[in-house]
């Protein structure tokens, strides 16, 4: 996708995610065969669910069919949230991990699978799960000291009003 169809579908396409108390969070346009597939994925801080999903997608086709920002050609809308393991790229991401647990890759070489426990401007405050019966640890890293973060699944993670009661 050319950089300025990237920006005129940001431009069209943001203000009416943004309205709705969302995040426009990726576009991508893709070629599948003949056909192109442009694909909008939006979150929020407290995650986006299949009735918010439905509703802007509605939305967001009726904004390009006013539009020739996608150009003559047949393509489908495709919109959905992150999913599970979504990289962390932004500092909204983070604060959206807290709580979580995060593979990271580390700047200096390594990796660092640890969780969330607070975020602030400069970088994150982690829990470090203990091995072999060994109490969990802290460590701060800085954001300058992150060279990829990803969320983990977890299948057995306690949920936080579990924590809390």
């Amino acid at each position: 996708m050319s950089t300025t169809q990237s920006e005129r579908l940001r431009e069209l396409l943001e203000p009416l995610v943004s309205s709705k108390e969302l995040d426009l969070e990726e576009i991508e346009v893709a070629s599948v065969g003949r056909k192109r597939v442009l694909r909008v994925v939006i979150d929020s801080d407290d995650g986006v669910d299949l009735d918010q999903i439905a509703e802007i997608s509605r939305e967001l086709s009726e904004k390009l069919d006013e539009s020739d920002a996608m150009g003559d050609g047949e393509y489908t809308l495709e919109v959905g949230s992150p999913g599970a393991e979504r990289p962390l790229t932004e500092h909204r991401h983070y604060l959206r991990a807290v709580g979580r647990l995060v593979k990271f890759q580390l700047t200096e070489g390594g990796e660092l699978t640890a969780r969330i426990l607070e975020v602030d401007d400069e970088g994150v405050d982690l829990e470090v799960p203990g091995v072999k019966g060994r109490k969990p640890t802290a460590r701060r890293l800085t954001f300058d000291e992150i060279a990829k973060a990803r969320v983990e699944v977890e299948f057995n993670r306690k949920d936080k009003k579990e924590e809390e009661a």
